[in-house]
């Protein structure tokens, strides 16, 4: 899992000191203006090919406020990554506009970190665990600072007694645990995950959707991830939106209203999860047919 954004502002409010930065409620923000979140007005993106032009997204509407955990289902090829990007700052679109907490996206944004799928390739197997997760902010941060951020990183993943351990000897998903790690040392307010979990097996792939869940409550921070699995979407997200077709668009969005904590038994059997799994389903059946 490669992560982007090692730029981001070394000097951001310790998530769960208070609330994460930017998720304060306005009594206690004082003059500061409340964090809007993501609004994407209209985006499209347009790439050259060998072919010629080639639509990739089309008419993309989309606003998240801060503090929102949003999943993004869709089938290969309809774009999801290219949106990610889009929201990262790392592909600005041909058509509309995309801003974060009210400034157009030109670049990737400081409060934000993408964390991509590709962990193994990501992690320095000669630098161990406590030194990967404090890389990005080698030349931000004092020695002392930067432990103190990597130890609090660490042990929101529940790491906190690896941190001497090499990559090599860990499962995947403890890699995978110390990619997030490494992102949440930077202190983001979002949070753009690509196929998160997509690589793990079922049992190592639920502890870390919990995990996340865990992290997200702890911070406050905005969480935006894609993926396959519809089931995972669901379960993780306060709102669930479907991009298909070719170019894509979204196609199906909808507010989860699941309660919290969750409950990976308990609240896959609620009627609610239940209805929205039969919506999102019609809904993929209706675009491959």
């Amino acid at each position: 899992m490669k992560v982007d954004g090692v730029g981001a502002h070394p000097h951001q409010e310790a998530p769960g000191a208070q609330q994460a930065s930017g998720a304060q409620p306005a009594a206690q923000a004082g003059a500061q203006k409340p964090a809007t979140g993501y609004e994407l007005r209209s985006v499209g993106v347009t790439l050259p090919t060998s072919r010629g032009q080639l639509d990739i997204l089309h008419d993309i509407n989309l606003t998240v406020p801060q503090g929102e955990i949003v999943g993004i289902v869709g089938r290969s090829g309809t774009g999801k990554t290219t949106l990610l990007r889009v929201l990262g700052g790392l592909l600005r679109p041909t058509a509309g506009f995309a801003s974060v907490d009210g400034v157009e996206i030109t670049g990737p944004p400081a409060q934000v970190v993408t964390v991509f799928q590709d962990y193994a390739a990501a992690l320095l197997p000669w630098r161990s665990l406590e030194r990967n997760v404090g890389l990005p902010l080698e030349r931000t941060l004092s020695r002392s600072e930067r432990q103190a951020r990597v130890q609090e990183a660490l042990a929101m993943v529940g790491l906190e007694g690896r941190a001497k351990d090499y990559p090599w000897r860990l499962s995947g998903g403890m890699q995978q645990r110390v990619q997030i790690a490494r992102a949440l040392a930077l202190r983001p307010r979002v949070l753009l995950m690509d196929e998160p979990f997509g690589a793990l097996d079922a049992m190592t792939k639920a502890t870390l959707q919990d995990q996340l869940l865990t992290v997200q409550r702890e911070t406050g921070a905005t969480v935006i991830f894609i993926t396959h699995d519809m089931e995972e979407a669901i379960y993780l997200s306060d709102r669930v939106c479907l991009i298909a077709g070719a170019p894509g668009h979204i196609s199906f969005e909808e507010p989860t209203c699941l309660p919290r904590p969750r409950n990976q038994i308990e609240t896959r059997e609620l009627p609610r999860y239940l209805e929205i799994r039969h919506q999102l389903a019609t809904e993929l059946a209706r675009e491959h047919g």
